[in-house]
C-alpha cells in the first residue's frame, strides 16, 4: 500500500550522527518541527557493495538537498555500533568515513516493517521451536521517501538491492514539488528546474504541448 498523499509513520527510532553519539528520531516530527522536506533512503546493509557508493552519493549532493531545505537520511537495520565501525572505515576500504547525515538504526524493524520494505519472502510458525521462521534476508530493500514540511509523503520508490539510485532524479522531483507548492502548476515529464511547467486543464496541456 502506497505512502504517497499520506502522513509518514510517527515512530521513533534509533539514530546516529558522523560523531556516532546516538539519539532518538522521529522522520515526521523532523519535517514538521523543522519545516523541512526530508529525504529517508534505505539500504540493505553496512559493509556490503552498492550502499557505500550510495551514502558517499547522498554526501557528495548533501549541499544540493539543504539549498532545497531538505534533510537528508539514511537508514538501515544495522545496529548503531555497526554504523558507528562503518562510519570509521576510510571510503578506499569500503567505508563510509565522512558521512555527515545521520543514519537511522532500525534493528527491532519496526519503521521498516511498517513501511514494508523488508526483504521477507515468507512467515512460518514452528510450532516446536515456538518461534517464527523467515525465508528472506529480513534486511531491507533500497527503499527511498519523500516528505514534505507538512510530514506528508509525496514521493517513494523501492529498488531491489542490486540497483543502486540515481541522487540526482531525487532533488528533480524535490525541484517539481517545490515548485507545484509556490506556483500552483503542474510538472510535465522530464521536467526540470527552469524549464516550462503547465497548468492541470486541458488549455495548459494544448498549450505546453504546442511548444
Amino acid at each position: 500500500m502506497t505512502l504517497v498523499g499520506k502522513q509518514f509513520p510517527n515512530i521513533e527510532i534509533d539514530a546516529m550522527d558522523e560523531m556516532g553519539d546516538t539519539f532518538k528520531l522521529n522522520i515526521r516530527k523532523q519535517a514538521i518541527e523543522n519545516k523541512k522536506k526530508v529525504l529517508l533512503f534505505w539500504y540493505p546493509k553496512d559493509f556490503t557493495f552498492v550502499c557505500p557508493t550510495e551514502l558517499h552519493a547522498f554526501q557528495d549532493a548533501l549541499s544540493k538537498f539543504e539549498d532545497r531545505n531538505t534533510l537528508v537520511i539514511g537508514a538501515s537495520c544495522d545496529t548503531p555500533e555497526v554504523h558507528f565501525a562503518w562510519l570509521n572505515t576510510h571510503k578506499n576500504e569500503g567505508g563510509i568515513e565522512g558521512v555527515t547525515y545521520p543514519i537511522l538504526s532500525d534493528t527491532n524493524r519496526n519503521l521498516s516493517n511498517r513501511l514494508g520494505i523488508l526483504d521477507i519472502v515468507s512467515e512460518i510458525y514452528d510450532e516446536e521451536s515456538d518461534t517464527m521462521i523467515y525465508e528472506g534476508s529480513n534486511v531491507t530493500y533500497r527503499a527511498t521517501y519523500l516528505i514534505d514540511e507538512e510530514g506528508k509523503v509525496f514521493h517513494e520508490s523501492v529498488n531491489d538491492m542490486p540497483l543502486g539510485r540515481n541522487v540526482k532524479e531525487f532533488l528533480r522531483l524535490i525541484d517539481a514539488y517545490t515548485h507545484v507548492q509556490e506556483n500552483g502548476e503542474v510538472c510535465p515529464a522530464n521536467w526540470e528546474e527552469g524549464k516550462e511547467a503547465m497548468q492541470a486543464n486541458r488549455t495548459g496541456v494544448a498549450e505546453y504541448l504546442s511548444h
